[in-house]
């Protein structure tokens, strides 16, 4: 039975009139990761904020970084270009604060923080390197209306599994569930150093045996986390809900949905039987590197990574065998926005106090106030 979840907080890239221009205040948020540059403005809402612009690019940022252990000029030049864009369409709003944050390509590399010097030198972003640790919060925070109990479900979960696969690592965050309060808390999070770029390069694209040979990879990682947390015993109970963001997992709901084209709006908080995921993975690995190049919710720039997030997805199912597995098309930059919305809120007295025990100190920019680690 395919369920649908309820988004109180979120919505998808609405069209732009002139006077949506007038209402705000608008918030911008970047998440420059190892593969994507994801650019994100919103206006706020009494509930959180409503999309009015976004922008995806792949830049392939960590790309070469495994061998090298620095980011590479071409990789950097492709990533300063989606930023240059990503600068010049927040211009076109009133932004209010804008938060900026790297991930684990510039986490890695020796040249991290100079490539982000640079970034602030030619485009006039601040951009921030963030821990594993808040990667983990910022995506529980936007999948937190997910963990919500839908009223026709009998057993009441009170743990879920959250987890981030990225280009060059993947975050799974261990979450205690309140299902009286409508709260998470996190139990315990860890940073698998491994996403589908690092994976791709180790093992290729994940045809024939060395898929394989990466599901067991990635699960060696995940075995030490599993010892701490016992995890696994907690799943026997029934009691545990497993949650994903990535474009690995939304792929995989598209392509067990068989939609002609992806469609946000018909993936994000849609729960789905795990072997529907598992199907859908024998789906993508039965088809050759033109067919998943031509498949529609594949397309030529993920047709190198598709099979390598999988591949993560299976060692992380494997391990948890969690019977549902419900589809977040959300991340960091839907996390930093609830972040920003809120705290606008408290500040300008129009808002409950709710102030994240995350919550940063923030500094003047040439984009309005970030926040800073």
């Amino acid at each position: 039975m395919m369920r649908y979840g309820t988004d109180h907080n979120l919505s998808g890239p609405a069209p732009v009139h002139a006077s949506a221009r007038r209402t705000g205040p608008f918030f911008g948020a970047i998440d420059l990761g190892t593969n994507n540059c994801r650019l994100m403005i919103a206006a706020g809402t009494p509930n959180g904020f409503r999309v009015v612009d976004s922008f995806n690019r792949s830049v392939r940022l960590g790309e070469g970084l495994r061998a090298s252990g620095r980011l590479a000029e071409e990789s950097m030049k492709r990533a300063l270009d989606a930023l240059r864009i990503c600068a010049e369409r927040m211009k076109q709003w009133p932004l209010v604060h804008v938060r900026a944050v790297a991930t684990e390509a510039c986490r890695q590399a020796a040249n991290g923080r100079e490539f982000l010097a640079r970034v602030q030198h030619e485009t006039g972003l601040t951009i921030d390197i963030i821990t594993a640790r808040e990667e983990a919060e910022l995506a529980l925070e936007s999948c937190s209306p997910l963990f919500r109990q839908p009223e026709h479900e009998p057993v009441r979960a009170d743990r879920g599994v959250l987890f981030d696969i990225g280009g060059g690592s993947t975050e799974v965050a261990w979450v205690r569930i309140d299902p009286e309060r409508q709260t998470q808390t996190l139990i315990g999070t860890t940073s698998v150093p491994v996403g589908v770029i690092t994976l791709q390069e180790m093992f290729g694209e994940g045809h024939g045996p060395s898929y394989e040979a990466m599901v067991s990879h990635v699960q060696d990682y995940l075995k030490g986390f599993e010892t701490v947390h016992r995890i696994r015993r907690e799943v026997t109970l029934g009691k545990t809900r497993l949650i994903g963001t990535s474009g690995t997992v939304t792929t995989l709901a598209g392509v067990a949905l068989s939609l002609p084209r992806y469609n946000r709006a018909a993936i994000d908080g849609l729960t789905l039987p795990g072997p529907s995921m598992v199907d859908a993975i024998g789906s993508l690995r039965r088809m050759d590197r033109d067919e998943l190049a031509e498949h529609p919710c594949v397309g030529t720039e993920r047709m190198k990574f598709v099979l390598p997030g999988c591949a993560i997805f299976e060692a992380i199912h494997r391990l948890w065998p969690i019977e549902d597995v419900t589809i977040a098309d959300r991340g960091l930059r839907d996390g930093m926005l609830l972040r920003m919305a809120r705290d606008h809120g408290q500040r300008s007295g129009k808002g409950r106090s709710t102030t994240s025990r995350h919550a940063t100190p923030r500094s003047r920019g040439p984009f309005g106030t970030y926040a800073t680690i």
